[in-house]
């Protein structure tokens, strides 16, 4: 009897996970049907207006009120209204990834996509070695990956798949057709890319995503769990590191920039740092949002302090 109940339980979840998938493929599949600028602007307006309603957003004003003591709370409440718009333009913008991204090396100022930092690509390119690029949860970043690969530089993209099985499937069907080799976030997840920066080649890795075991560190002044995966693989390897990340322009538009390579801390051995290499990210990914609050995904519970809601 225990066994049938387990089995029925089961598989009462999947169905619901199923019903979930069809009917998010549903709304893509209608946006589809409109001209890109009309389907991202109109899942800003929905999320807009869907957002607040929904648990999550008292999550996101309290991360908003953490990170920014200073900030009237109009503000705030200004800041997540624009972040759930982000969040519906991010599902939007999956359904029309091959037409938004336009960018002709030829004519660099005549599509939606301008992007900062091409002699960084085509280094990296022309001059195979083990590096690492690093990004955050910030504007399109899902553009990131399609920029490399139409520059010919092919890159190792670590992701963490959405809990769904059915929407993860559809999603790393469409990320792989358009962002080289894709490595889902797991147990086994490392050995692949130290494989890869093994070969001299490269790898690209989200770096604030909240990370149970990791190292203590800060975010915004307030203490936060760190992977110090890319810190271990550049002492492995002496693998060089980069930020990128992807801005939000007027009109849906898009930014993409790499920046020059950053300076790995050491200890006075000479020894990658591990510990400090982890809070430079974060300080680098809390200039990013800094400068763009209202594209960072704040509903995530990144902080390592006890909240009710599960991250």
């Amino acid at each position: 009897m225990k066994m049938f109940l387990t089995r029925a339980v089961l598989g009462l979840r999947r169905l619901q996970q199923w019903l979930v998938a069809q009917a998010a493929f549903g709304i893509l599949n209608i946006l589809k049907l409109f001209p890109a600028d009309a389907a991202i602007d109109f899942a800003d307006r929905a999320a807009r207006w869907v957002g607040p309603k929904l648990s999550r957003h008292r999550l996101m004003l309290t991360n908003l009120r953490n990170a920014y003591p200073e900030k009237a709370e109009a503000e705030l409440q200004e800041i997540a209204l624009s972040s759930w718009g982000h969040m519906g333009r991010l599902a939007a913008e999956y359904v029309f990834l091959d037409r938004l991204f336009d960018f002709d090396p030829e004519r660099p100022t005549r599509g939606r996509i301008e992007v900062s930092g091409i002699p960084i690509f085509l280094d990296l390119r022309d001059n195979p070695r083990p590096f690492i690029v690093f990004t955050a949860h910030t504007g399109s970043f899902e553009l990131l990956p399609v920029a490399g690969k139409s520059f010919g530089l092919d890159v190792m993209v670590l992701f963490r798949p959405p809990n769904n099985p059915y929407i993860a499937n559809k999603v790393f069907e469409f990320r792989s057709a358009r962002m080289g080799q894709l490595v889902p976030s797991h147990a086994g997840s490392s050995f692949a890319l130290a494989r890869r920066l093994e070969s001299g080649e490269g790898v690209g890795v989200l770096v604030d995503q909240k990370f149970g075991r990791g190292l203590t560190t800060t975010f915004f002044g307030r203490p936060v769990r760190t992977n110090p995966l890319l810190a271990k693989l550049v002492r492995q390897f002496d693998a060089e590191v980069y930020p990128a990340r992807c801005i939000r322009l007027p009109g849906n538009r898009y930014r993409l920039e790499i920046e020059p390579k950053v300076d790995v801390p050491r200890n006075a051995a000479g020894n990658v740092d591990v510990q400090a290499t982890a809070q430079l990210l974060n300080d680098k990914v809390e200039s990013w949002v800094r400068e763009h609050p209202e594209q960072w995904l704040w509903y995530h519970d990144r902080w390592a302090i006890k909240k009710t809601l599960r991250d």
